[in-house]
């Protein structure tokens, strides 16, 4: 990874106006949070609905999409992206050191609030497992999203596609798709280590770790590929 590379991405990255869009998403989950715990329900009635459908399956995704597309598709938009091609540096490591910097964004951004939230909940465990599973998770969102960003003009709305269809729509009523979803895979990590009524996994922590993984490395390799063989206009050969 070039430390310089990734300087420059986070300082570009965090001044734009489209990170204020995740401010709002934190302060809705630690409120419902809030009043899930003062309503007097069990935490199996409001739990799940916060950590798991709101927090991993809407908030975690849509930060690493803000976030994963930024770190080399903004570059691409506006042009500058031919100044890093035209640089002595192999591809692998722009892909890498972007998404070095697009995952600890995602991971800070996701897991920071997450972890605030069980805490209020009153399960410090499960604060560990959000952030672990924020973390992992986040790593394979932006990934995947990074190389939406190559492949694509417009990778937010096709990560947005992916997100409600995929994510929310198909998982939920086609069971066999569950192994092949980002959101189960951090949900799973974060109940196998939270073990609370607050969160409830459909896949187990293996299946969730291994898929993770072949998420994480075929989104770094394709990402790195596509980079290949853009022309110094920035442009797909």
């Amino acid at each position: 990874m070039n430390l310089t590379i990734m300087s420059l991405t986070a300082r570009a990255m965090l001044g734009r106006k489209r990170v204020l869009m995740l401010l709002p998403m934190p302060i809705i989950l630690i409120g419902l949070t809030l009043i899930g715990v003062t309503s007097g329900a069990s935490d199996a009635q409001w739990g799940p609905v916060v950590f798991s459908s709101l927090g991993i399956s809407v908030i975690l995704p849509l930060t690493a999409l803000i976030i994963g597309s930024s770190a080399l598709g903004l570059e691409i938009d506006d042009g500058t992206i031919t100044h890093l091609l035209t640089k002595p540096l192999p591809r692998s490591e722009i892909v890498l050191s972007k998404l070095a910097v697009a995952w600890l964004v995602t991971a800070v951004a996701t897991g920071v609030p997450l972890a605030a939230a069980a805490l209020i909940a009153g399960s410090g465990t499960l604060a560990v497992g959000l952030v672990i599973g924020a973390a992992i998770g986040g790593l394979a969102y932006s990934a995947l999203f990074l190389a939406l960003s190559v492949m694509t003009k417009r990778p937010v709305a096709v990560g947005l596609v992916y997100i409600v269809l995929w994510e929310n729509i198909l998982v939920s009523y086609v069971s066999g798709t569950r192994i092949f979803s980002v959101r189960q895979h951090a949900t799973a990590i974060a109940d196998s280590i939270g073990n609370t009524q607050l969160i409830d996994a459909s896949v187990s922590v293996t299946t969730a770790l291994v898929m993770a993984v072949i998420f994480i490395v075929v989104g770094t390799v394709g990402a790195t590929q596509r980079l290949r063989s853009f022309a110094l206009t920035g442009d797909a050969n």
